[in-house]
């Protein structure tokens, strides 16, 4: 009896054995075959990267799908790279006055008005522009609203006319960047240096930039902005400019026919019968 139970116990420790053997045989030979996988990707991809390229292409796809959704009120941490506006206090000090003028006259921001104002120097200082004649333009027609536009059809900051000169925008991206206040200030400028070089000045460019070149008045349109060319001029050559805030516009003073009473009229046939 207990040879018999020697014998089985035996047996079914050589039937582990050979299980375990077996089982780690299979568990090495497929690692093996793993790494030599490996290798041959690898080796796959060094020949060839497209394909190595398309492989992490993929990847990063499936990555991105497995993120979750963004929630609609969430921050973009490049949102900085879109927005217009720098610290007054890194410009020159010549830059930084007239954008803080501007600034206290207009009621606008003061960090937006120092890009437009360090635009407007660097534009000027290609074309050969007074930079403040150009910031000047831009006070009058749009009072530095980016997205102002006009019952005609002009637009941004400088009132460029988009159907006019839309082909000025193409390079940019097209008409929609005439709410992008750089883009604007660049395409309103080149339409200006076009007027000026056509009138031959720039009292008389003004008048053609706001379309008044054929007519009799401009309105005082060239006067309001050489006036305010002329303050902006004063307040970077670093004199005191009161900042009063732009004068409304005159509304038109409706005309009324004088009443005539009774009496005066007898009045008026009464003296004339006399004469």
């Amino acid at each position: 009896m207990n040879n018999v139970l020697r014998s089985g116990a035996q047996s079914l420790q050589t039937f582990v054995s050979d299980i375990a053997e077996g089982f780690f045989e299979v568990v090495h030979n497929g690692f093996a075959l793993i790494g030599l996988a490996i290798v041959f990707v690898m080796v796959a991809l060094m020949a060839r990267p497209d394909l190595q390229l398309a492989g992490e292409q993929r990847l990063m796809a499936w990555l991105e799908s497995r993120k979750p959704a963004p929630e609609a009120t969430d921050l973009q941490p490049n949102a900085i790279e879109r927005t217009t506006a720098a610290h007054p206090d890194e410009l020159p000090r010549q830059q930084a006055a007239v954008a803080y003028w501007l600034s206290r006259k207009y009621r606008v921001a003061v960090e937006p008005l120092s890009v437009l104002v360090a635009e407007a120097y660097e534009i000027g200082r290609k074309t050969k522009l007074d930079p403040t004649l150009i910031l000047a333009i831009m006070a009058v027609e749009s009072s530095f609203n980016p997205f102002a536009q006009s019952h005609v059809g002009a637009q941004g900051l400088m009132q460029v006319m988009t159907r006019v000169h839309g082909d000025k925008y193409e390079s940019a991206g097209g008409v929609l960047t005439a709410f992008d206040p750089i883009t604007n200030m660049r395409v309103g400028v080149k339409v200006l240096q076009e007027c000026i070089a056509r009138a031959g000045s720039v009292e008389a460019g003004l008048r053609y930039y706001v379309g008044a070149a054929n007519l009799p008045d401009d309105g005082g349109y060239a006067a309001k902005v050489l006036a305010e060319h002329g303050r902006l001029a004063q307040v970077a050559a670093g004199r005191a400019v009161p900042t009063l805030p732009p004068a409304p516009r005159a509304q038109p003073v409706p005309v009324v026919a004088p009443v005539v009473k009774p009496e005066a009229d007898d009045q008026k046939v009464a003296l004339l019968a006399g004469s």
